[in-house]
């Protein structure tokens, strides 16, 4: 089953779980390119952070299914794009509180929540972001 298979505001446990694991192999992915750019010292180092790192991602993915979820459902407005950027904002708020940084938090929040909104308005109104050119 895949995430836009199931109306806005139902199945919350299967949306974040799919979100999670999105995030998640992001998360790896990020990671990989990370320890090849910056090589840790040691296994160890490179461990922790690759733990922390996809850990992080994971999280945000987990915040930005159940926000956004439990936000369409609170608002009984479940196509709205709104839900998505109050699910990115959540999530770069997380960022923020795990960095111990306001800023870093309210610019993600921004970003990602923007993000977000972008996404759930070209998908419900069937944007052509990449489509093969028409002679």
């Amino acid at each position: 089953m895949g995430y836009w298979d199931s109306p806005e505001g139902t199945n919350c446990v299967e949306k974040t779980w799919i979100t999670t694991k999105m995030a998640t192999a992001l998360g790896l992915v990020g990671t990989a390119y990370h320890m090849v750019a910056y090589e840790p010292e040691t296994a160890m180092e490179g461990l922790q952070r690759a733990g922390n790192n996809t850990v992080t991602m994971a999280t945000m993915g987990a915040i930005f299914g159940m926000v956004t979820c439990l936000t369409a459902q609170a608002r009984e407005s479940p196509d709205d794009p709104v839900n998505y950027f109050v699910g990115g904002c959540a999530s770069g708020i997380f960022l923020g509180a795990k960095t111990h940084n306001a800023a870093t938090g309210t610019m993600a929040c921004l970003a990602l929540g923007t993000l977000g909104y972008f996404s759930k308005a070209a998908k419900k109104e069937n944007w052509a972001i990449l489509s093969s050119p028409k002679f």
